[in-house]
């Protein structure tokens, strides 16, 4: 299609009205399942439609359904709100239309890749020789990372994994935590290691028993992966890398790190000792497009051995020319061959924050999640469950058996969704159903901060109120010590 500008410049004012709609409009798509699909539904179009009038229909059919997690009214997970830089490089990427699978293919695209990675590693005080893959998320980072863990420890018993498969191969043990995220046991089932990682217990806030991952260690001999956790998704909370990392070199083990947010502490200087010891790692997984903001989808698979790292990822054939001399090739170190230009966006971010404003970003978001924890453990009935290292808590309201906690933390955030001023979800932790928050949108303020703590609280007494609720006031304890918790 010639005509392009009009078209570009129609989609580029709906998504400018949608960003300033979003301190007005609720967070919550405002139509059922049954009627958005309605919207979106119809016969298998025969004959095409004008250009303009399909994106306007696009549009009108989208609005409803849309949630405001680009804005300052979300806090149901852990997503970032698609940084306006971020947005406006990723628009170009999509009009450049590059496959950065190949650097013949697009050798803009395999640069921004490579100078955005080493900023990256600079900013999270990684070693600077890792290699980095830019994939979709942390799933597919985590998928990356474990692949050259797999086929390293197996090659050091001698099992070429490359040209063998797994026929046959030695066993692997594979360590998680029992807090791990769902999204390791998809990587380790796309990696054909199956769903049986060896659980160790955790604490009350998720890290895991250092001591426990020593003893199961002892207990066997062979191959070995262990999988630690920077940034638990409920609470926050950090495995203790450094007893870990210890362990892993004690025994030989290949030591990866699911730091799919919490792995952005190491770029602030006032959390080195909650970061501590991530550096020891052999790999790390970590999301762009949560506390970076970047646009979806994006993450970041890094690994120390870079060797390692392309055996498990490369891709070749006679009309792929090989990267020579100063070139670079971005598809050495990700899954896909056809690959969206994901360097862009991040290098555009990093570029327009700088590692001060990225700094300032996180050291922002924690204190304002330590300031909404205060807020809520001082309304009478309200439970902060975690102690608040990061920027995530964990909720529940009043006392009583689990099952009348569970039933009333469901009528809380029910009313939550009546209400409609903040989006926030529920989970299920430690066998008590509560409500997660997670403070992680990059423009939130003081305000938008004081608004969740009322939405929550005006929820709460709404809750109260209608049951009749007099509940026996339960102490969480100072926010950022350590709180009473319910055992796993």
């Amino acid at each position: 299609m010639d005509n392009h500008r009009p078209l570009f410049e129609r989609a580029v004012q709906h998504a400018s009205r949608f960003r300033d709609s979003l301190v007005e409009r609720s967070p919550h798509p405002s139509l059922s399942a049954t009627a958005l699909l309605a919207r979106f539904d119809g016969p298998t179009p025969e004959a095409g439609e004008d250009p303009g009038s399909v994106i306007d229909a696009l549009v009108e059919a989208a609005g409803p359904g849309l949630t405001g997690s680009a804005g300052s009214r979300f806090f149901g997970w852990v997503i970032g709100a698609s940084d306006p830089v971020g947005v406006a490089a990723d628009m170009l990427t999509s009009s450049w239309g590059q496959n950065a699978g190949n650097y013949a293919c697009s050798p803009a695209a395999a640069f921004a890749e490579k100078v955005a990675a080493r900023w990256l590693l600079d900013i999270l005080r990684l070693p600077s020789d890792c290699s980095v893959g830019f994939v979709t998320g942390a799933t597919m980072a985590s998928f990356v990372c474990l692949a050259a863990a797999r086929n390293a420890v197996l090659d050091r018993v001698g099992w070429n994994v490359e040209a063998e498969g797994l026929t046959g191969a030695p066993r692997i043990r594979v360590f998680a935590g029992e807090a791990a995220h769902v999204t390791i046991s998809s990587a380790l089932r796309y990696l054909g290691l199956g769903d049986k990682a060896i659980r160790i217990r955790a604490d009350g806030d998720g890290r895991m028993d250092a001591g426990a991952l020593g003893a199961a260690l002892a207990a066997g001999d062979g191959p070995a992966i262990v999988i630690a956790q920077a940034g638990q998704m409920n609470t926050g909370a950090f495995d203790p890398m450094r007893a870990v990392a210890e362990l892993c070199r004690r025994h030989g083990a290949w030591l990866h790190v699911d730091g799919a947010f919490g792995l952005w502490a190491r770029a602030v200087p006032e959390m080195a000792d909650l970061a501590a010891g991530l550096e020891e790692a052999d790999s790390w997984s970590v999301d762009g497009h949560k506390w970076l903001q970047i646009p979806y989808d994006s993450g970041f698979a890094i690994v120390r051995d870079s060797k390692a790292h392309r055996r498990a990822m490369s891709v070749t054939a006679s009309y792929l020319p090989m990267a020579v001399e100063a070139e670079y090739d971005p598809g050495q170190w990700a899954p896909e061959l056809s690959r969206r230009a994901r360097g862009f966006a991040v290098w555009a971010v990093l570029k327009a924050h700088g590692r001060r404003g990225v700094i300032e970003m996180i050291r922002r978001h924690c204190t304002l999640a330590r300031d909404l924890a205060r807020r809520l453990a001082s309304e009478p009935g309200v439970n902060v469950l975690n102690t608040v290292d990061l920027n995530q808590l964990v909720v529940n309201f009043g006392a009583g058996s689990p099952q009348q906690q569970d039933t009333t933390c469901h009528a809380v955030i029910s009313r939550m969704r009546t209400d409609g001023v903040c989006l926030a979800g529920g989970t299920s932790w430690n066998g008590r159903w509560v409500l997660r928050l997670s403070v992680i949108s990059a423009a939130l303020t003081d305000s938008d901060i004081g608004r969740l703590g009322e939405a929550v609280i005006a929820a709460w007494r709404h809750v109260q109120a209608r049951h009749n609720f007099h509940p026996e006031i339960t102490t969480a304890g100072d926010v950022g010590n350590p709180m009473p918790q319910v055992t796993t």
